[in-house]
């Protein structure tokens, strides 16, 4: 039986400019719908109907066929039966089964939808959308007043001694596909609802709304291992705690963690490079570098043009690239990479733009968590691994010389720097 999931993106939207495009959880909302699709055990192909470019080329990279939208059903008062319709019709083929998805709603459940796909597709009902349960009271208005909708205003019964009802979500709508044909709308025959988590029934239709989702989905999505070539971090925050101890002559101290080297350390013997890449011109970003033995990239304005050359020295794509930060100086490479990352307590604007927020905070363990979650990954796909480009290896011959305490390693700043003053950072286990 042929399956086949269809996702209407169009271009334009009068309420949220760009929609389709904009990212939940670092990712474009078209390209969540495509991967929600792509993760079902049911559905053959997915199908994007768009008459945008942009949304087109996004859906392409993400393992979708385009199928271009004429704009005579591209406008605001087109309907997304038609768009199906077209799409369906451009196909050419036999879909038994119709999955209409929007990209609009960003938490989609692959649970719930593959077992509407099986009611669907088993004969036991024509049609099963999406749906939360709620015991919500309804009113509307009238010109007497407000009016119970689904109760009786002089009884109020309690919770548990309610029947629910059941509130559509917009998610998915899985549809046999001749009925549909015959119909010409999503609502024919017998028809199911699949009931799915409350948390991740928002739907997008405003500013506000895209707001919340940036900002929950981290929480929702907690994707447990991070599939990347690369990993790029800032410095402070990240490495540390985002503090210094400055002594009365100016000597700089800052802390990390014993942890994360360990986890940089791993990175690099897997043969995944690492850079640290920051704003801050100061020997102790290069003192921390050097003693890591990765790539670093300091005193740097454009962070995210320096990335950008950085991943074509290292034959690394963009979306291939973790990239964790903790302040708006990071939010122009969380922009451009395919898993933007925050640690805990990040700038609000950092975590609405991050994909995962990490659970240790910096200078605390988040370098070492975020290195175990991607050896996990290529653990588990290593036959999708390319042969990635190794990190560089920076020599500090005459540049700095380290003390043989355990606690601490302190390094002098060469004469050839701006800064005379001694630099020293301390590791906690």
């Amino acid at each position: 039986m042929s399956i086949v999931a269809i996702i209407p993106a169009r271009g334009g939207s009068k309420q949220v400019p760009r929609k389709n495009v904009l990212p939940v959880g670092g990712v474009p909302l078209v390209q969540r719908a495509i991967t929600t699709a792509l993760a079902s055990r049911l559905i053959d192909r997915v199908i994007v109907s768009t008459d945008d470019g942009e949304i087109a080329a996004l859906s392409r990279a993400a393992g979708a066929r385009v199928v271009d939208r004429p704009s005579s059903l591209a406008g605001d008062t087109a309907s997304s039966e038609a768009a199906l319709l077209h799409a369906l019709d451009a196909l050419g083929d036999d879909a038994e089964v119709v999955v209409f998805l929007q990209a609009t709603s960003p938490f989609i459940d692959v649970a719930a939808l593959d077992e509407a796909i099986e009611r669907v597709r088993s004969g036991r009902e024509d049609v099963v959308f999406s749906a939360i349960e709620t015991y919500a009271f309804l009113w509307r208005p009238t010109i007497d007043g407000a009016v119970g909708v689904n109760h009786d205003k002089a009884h109020r019964p309690r919770r548990q001694d309610r029947e629910p009802h059941f509130q559509e979500t917009g998610a998915f709508y899985v549809m046999d596909a001749a009925g549909f044909r015959s119909a010409g709308h999503r609502f024919f025959g017998r028809i199911g609802f699949s009931i799915t988590p409350e948390s991740g029934s928002i739907e997008i239709d405003s500013v506000e709304q895209l707001e919340l989702s940036q900002v929950i989905a981290p929480l929702i999505d907690r994707p447990f291992e991070i599939d990347v070539d690369a990993v790029v971090t800032d410095f402070d925050g990240v490495h540390t705690a985002d503090t210094a101890h400055i002594s009365s002559d100016g000597d700089e101290r800052v802390t990390v963690s014993r942890s994360d080297g360990m986890g940089v350390r791993l990175l690099r013997e897997a043969g995944v490079p690492v850079l640290i890449l920051s704003t801050e011109q100061h020997p102790v970003v290069t003192a921390r570098a050097a003693k890591l033995r990765v790539d670093v990239r300091h005193g740097v304005e454009d962070k995210a043009a320096a990335l950008r050359e950085w991943a074509v020295e290292q034959h690394v794509s963009l979306d291939r690239i973790a990239y964790v930060g903790n302040d708006i100086n990071d939010l122009s490479c969380l922009a451009i990479v395919g898993w933007p990352i925050a640690v805990p307590g990040a700038h609000a604007s950092v975590l609405s733009a991050a994909r995962v927020v990490l659970s240790h905070e910096g200078g605390a363990g988040a370098v070492r968590e975020l290195a175990e979650r991607v050896l996990r990954a290529r653990t588990q796909n290593p036959e999708t691994r390319p042969s990635p480009v190794t990190a560089l290896e920076l020599t500090t011959e005459g540049a700095t010389q380290w003390s043989t305490s355990q606690e601490s390693q302190s390094v002098a700043v060469p004469p050839s720097t701006s800064s005379r003053r001694s630099v020293s950072i301390t590791t906690v286990m």
